[in-house]
């Protein structure tokens, strides 16, 4: 991994990004260059022609591809699921560039080079895709891990290991002293006969992880120092796990981790910078969705028996504790609380409507929040803002919760995109993970991420509630 604008990307899938890239570039060049040989006999076109509109198509596919999940985190669900999600890519692909040649006369190519170059770049992706996860699922050229530690900590890096696609493989676990009872596989526990950099020598370790239950026990100072002084990386069990998970394991979070933390500041030009691409991606989306707005509210309203209401009201928590009112399409009956309870909303809740049901499978019911990010109440990424009650209720039960509400709210966010919809107490401690990686990591690059893999959520059905 590696931390690009303070959000930790994947170097395999960095590095299948930047190839594929290629791959889509050069695809519009030589499509071009042997529909004009084969059809006319007429020499290569000089590249520079090719080069406005190669471009175009590469970032036009990256950012599609991106948006269909294509480069998250394990997100390998077989080559049916892979050719599925590229397939899809290249038709939203199409008409993206479709509309590009309408707008930009300059960068069109006509009809038979296009189809030639989309089909060698198709082939190329799906070829490249196949051929580099063969080879990177391969544990040779896995960073080589060494822990020490056996107990929780431990455990949980080996169920991280078990859930990896790509990235890492444990080569062992060490117990450091007799007091911490192991929690891993006792196959997986090795013994030092010597020297820990001898050791580490031996098994070709990339990186040390040190992920005992109690440092204050026995930590090998000298030599764990020895070790880093050889080359070896090494990492504390809560940078390593945020890193490779893309969430803070709440377990192991201190408050010194976030007094000392390089991040959870908000800069006033970050915050600029942000609430510029919420007005920005607001006004747009509304400029989209309206009629798709409107059908919705048309059919609440005739479900509703033409009686009931469209919108629904609820106040919820925002920025810095504030209480503010969210705005969404009504999914469920107008009888859905009659006694007055807040009540977590449930999969297969049966107070759901029929469209309501279609509304959040959607995500479409929550298309009114925009007006709530054009009046500065959320962002457009941020943690999913709670009601009053429930957060008096997580506030006592959950450290550190209160920290969710140091950004502003948001319609979509980072923890909604990684974990499914979630209506209980362990559910928000789980989603509350994720939400602390986004306000410690939080930038405009970030924001842009949480974005485009929103759409792979939508379409997928992932979270969606």
């Amino acid at each position: 991994m590696i931390r690009l604008f303070r959000h930790y990307v994947s170097q395999t899938l960095l590095t299948l990004l930047l190839a594929e890239s290629l791959v889509m570039f050069w695809s519009i060049y030589f499509g071009w260059s042997l529909y004009m040989t084969l059809a006319y006999g007429e020499p290569f076109p000089r590249l520079d022609e090719a080069i406005p509109s190669a471009t175009a198509f590469m970032l036009v596919m990256s950012a599609i591809m991106i948006a269909m999940g294509l480069y998250e985190r394990n997100f390998w669900n077989g080559k049916s699921d892979m050719l599925l999600r590229v397939g899809v890519s290249f038709l939203l692909g199409l008409f993206v560039m479709t509309l590009i040649y309408y707008l930009f006369p300059a960068l069109h190519v006509s009809r038979g080079p296009f189809s030639l170059a989309v089909g060698l770049a198709f082939v190329g992706v799906v070829l490249l895709r196949f051929t580099f996860f063969q080879i990177a699922n391969h544990d040779p050229i896995k960073r080589r891990l060494l822990v020490l530690g056996v107990g929780q900590q431990a455990a949980r890096l080996e169920d991280l290991q078990r859930h990896e696609t790509l990235g890492f493989s444990i080569v062992g676990y060490l117990q450091v002293h007799e007091d911490e009872k192991p929690a891993v596989p006792a196959e997986r526990m090795l013994q030092v006969v010597g020297n820990l950099a001898d050791l580490a020598d031996e098994l070709r370790i990339d990186e040390i992880v040190v992920a005992m239950d109690d440092r204050r026990k026995g930590f090998p100072i000298e030599e764990v120092l020895e070790c880093k002084l050889d080359g070896i990386m090494v990492s504390n069990f809560l940078t390593f796990f945020e890193r490779q998970s893309g969430k803070i394991q709440l377990d192991a979070l201190r408050p010194s981790n976030l007094i000392f933390a390089d991040s959870f500041q908000q800069a006033l030009v970050n915050r600029a910078a942000k609430r510029a691409l919420d007005l920005v991606a607001s006004l747009l989306l509304l400029a989209l969705v309206w009629p798709v707005m409107l059908l919705a509210a048309l059919a609440v309203w005739l479900e509703s028996g033409c009686r009931g209401p469209i919108l629904y009201r609820q106040t919820r928590v925002g920025f810095n504790g504030r209480l503010f009112e969210v705005v969404k399409f009504r999914s469920m009956r107008v009888d859905a609380e009659k006694d007055g309870k807040p009540v977590w909303a449930g999969k297969n809740d049966a107070r759901v409507t029929h469209v309501g049901r279609i509304l959040r499978d959607t995500r479409i019911d929550e298309l009114p929040q925009l007006f709530n990010v054009l009046r500065g109440d959320m962002s457009f990424v941020g943690p999913r803002p709670e009601r009053p009650q429930f957060v008096a209720e997580l506030n006592k039960k959950i450290p550190f919760y209160s920290l969710r509400h140091m950004v502003k709210p948001g319609i979509t966010g980072w923890a909604q995109i990684c974990f499914p919809y979630g209506a209980s107490e362990q559910d928000a401690r789980e989603k509350l993970q994720y939400d602390l990686y986004y306000i410690k990591n939080q930038s405009l690059f970030f924001d842009v991420v949480v974005l485009l893999q929103t759409v792979h959520t939508v379409l997928w059905g992932k979270g969606a509630h």
